[in-house]
């Protein structure tokens, strides 16, 4: 079975994160494509993640596929306008790669080239029509193609954003847009988190929750500071804390593992997606962890 008829037979899918590297070297990546395959459903190719320059998502996706694994290109409007977008789709499509999740992409004043000039041709929603279009049949300029697509395309949402409606408003427009399936910010609040599934279930989309593994106490305060959507609760913090010395990581990953568990057995979503950043050789040990 594809990643999209798991998730369609209400399979709990888990997907994972790998990350191309920043030069020719691939032996890491083709590692963790190989450690991975087989123990998650597909794995997201970020596209140059946080705008810093690296091996594009396309040739990782094509790795990928010839490992016998499925890929889910991550695509963002960054860097290329509504052409090289879609140039770039076709191109996936006859690769092998079904899977596409669309996304706006972080700013390049974040980045590695601050003195890059951003693109945003068009944004993540009018990237879902796009998708949709190509699969049609038809260009975004309603050109008829040779031969259409046959994406399972997917968008981001994040459930802890403070506000939260303009995140429902944008939820619902990318639904609208043709959005298959959504993979969540990190998130920690599993009330938070139960709360906009609530919403979420009135819509025909799958949810796939995400998860960064909480490496210490310091990591948790930097992401509650620095990084918009992401809320960490006192009682994860305090939970790291209290944890011997040299154990605060296992800690981090028995705590994601326990929230795997719970969304899991109390079918609160469709599945999980692990955004490892770095720690690859740790999510076998998580989904071990979480009786997946």
């Amino acid at each position: 079975m594809t990643f999209a008829e798991k998730i369609r037979s209400n399979k709990f899918v888990v997907t994972a994160e790998v990350g191309p590297p920043k030069g020719t070297n691939i032996k890491d990546v083709l590692h963790h494509i190989e450690l991975l395959k087989g123990k998650v459903d597909a794995l997201n190719v970020t596209d140059n993640q946080s705008a810093v320059m690296r091996i594009c998502s396309l040739a990782g996706s094509k790795l990928i596929v010839d490992a016998g694994a499925e890929p889910i290109l991550q695509m963002t409007c960054r860097d290329r306008n509504r052409i090289g977008l879609q140039s770039d789709l076709l191109g996936a499509a006859i690769l092998g790669i079904k899977n596409v999740l669309c996304m706006t992409g972080d700013h390049v004043s974040a980045g590695d080239h601050k003195n890059a000039k951003p693109v945003y041709d068009v944004e993540s929603v009018q990237l879902l029509q796009i998708v949709d279009s190509l699969n049609k049949g038809r260009d975004m300029s309603g050109n008829e193609l040779q031969g259409a697509t046959d994406f399972f395309q997917g968008a981001v949402v994040t459930p802890e954003a403070n506000p939260l409606e303009p995140q429902l408003m944008k939820f619902e427009k990318k639904v609208k847009a043709g959005a298959n399936f959504f993979q969540t910010q990190a998130i920690y609040d599993m009330a938070k988190f139960k709360e906009f599934m609530k919403f979420a279930r009135k819509y025909p989309v799958k949810i796939l929750a995400g998860f960064v593994v909480l490496k210490s106490a310091g990591m948790a305060n930097f992401l509650n500071n620095f990084v918009p959507g992401i809320k960490v609760p006192q009682e994860l913090i305090d939970e790291l804390k209290a944890a011997p010395k040299g154990t605060a990581l296992e800690t981090g990953m028995n705590i994601t593992a326990r929230h795997i568990r719970e969304l899991m057995d109390e079918k609160i979503c469709d599945g999980v997606h692990i955004m490892a950043i770095g720690m690859e050789d740790k999510v076998p040990l998580i989904l071990q962890k979480a009786g997946l």
